[in-house]
């Protein structure tokens, strides 16, 4: 029946209902671009991490970062050129400056501040996904008992409680919490899966800058596989390039 439709009931929503419909369609439309564009940043962030496994094969610094791959967010590129600028300076400044600065500790520092900006790129958008899983049911609640108010009243005002006069208005009004739980399903199961995709992130982010660390300090990065011994050494090949000053 065309009086028992969606555009039926809306054109007999009050403004209370089409704010609250529209609400909920802002709040999806939000949490699906949040999904999308998470999604695609963590596909490129894949691409990164297989790619910096080249840089420890490279023959120099330079060539260790261009094959890092493309400039624009690119967290593994700018730890290792956080790291390279961190020990030149500290290799070309005075004696006292040296008294005054431990290398540990100065590039621990280095790495971790480009590293914490990334953590937070990639923590950005969290926040609206859990804001939207958590409230888009109660909103779409609040829709449903508004249209039972609405629906009863007028019910009232014509005097017929017929099972067929209210079965329409309240089964229309009930769409509004189908409507919150389909915009809040999606936010929810995306904010888990991000989660847990930026954890497993945020720990190769965590391992590469340790590995770096590693490497300005002895000339080689930590490595327990003595299968890649070859490995270790080309690295202590290309932080020798980096302790001469090299630019990337």
């Amino acid at each position: 029946m065309q009086e028992l439709g969606l555009a039926y009931a809306w054109q007999q929503a009050d403004y209370v209902s089409k704010t609250i419909a529209i609400v909920l369609a802002i709040m999806s439309v939000l949490s699906w671009s949040v999904i999308l564009i998470k999604a695609v940043q963590l596909l490129r962030l894949g691409r990164m991490k297989k790619r910096a496994l080249g840089f420890w094969n490279a023959s120099g610094f330079v060539d260790g970062v261009k094959s890092l791959g493309e400039k624009k967010y690119n967290p593994f590129r700018e730890l290792a050129i956080a790291g390279h600028a961190a020990n030149s300076h500290q290799n070309q400044r005075s004696s006292q400056l040296h008294q005054r600065f431990d290398l540990s500790d100065w590039l621990a520092r280095c790495l971790k501040e480009v590293l914490d900006d990334h953590v937070t790129k990639l923590q950005a958008g969290l926040a609206i996904l859990a804001s939207i899983g958590s409230t888009a049911p109660f909103v779409g609640l609040f829709g449903t008992v508004w249209g039972i108010y609405h629906a009863l009243k007028v019910i009232g005002t014509s005097g017929d409680a017929s099972l067929a006069q209210v079965a329409g208005p309240v089964g229309e009004s009930l769409v509004m919490t189908a409507f919150g739980l389909f915009v809040a399903i999606p936010a929810v199961l995306g904010y888990n899966a991000i989660a847990r995709h930026n954890k497993g992130a945020v720990h190769q982010l965590n391992r590469f800058a340790h590995d770096l660390h590693a490497f300005f300090l002895t000339g080689a990065r930590v490595c327990v596989d003595p299968a890649d011994e070859q490995a270790q050494a080309d690295s202590k090949v290309t932080v020798m390039t980096a302790k001469q000053g090299g630019r990337a």
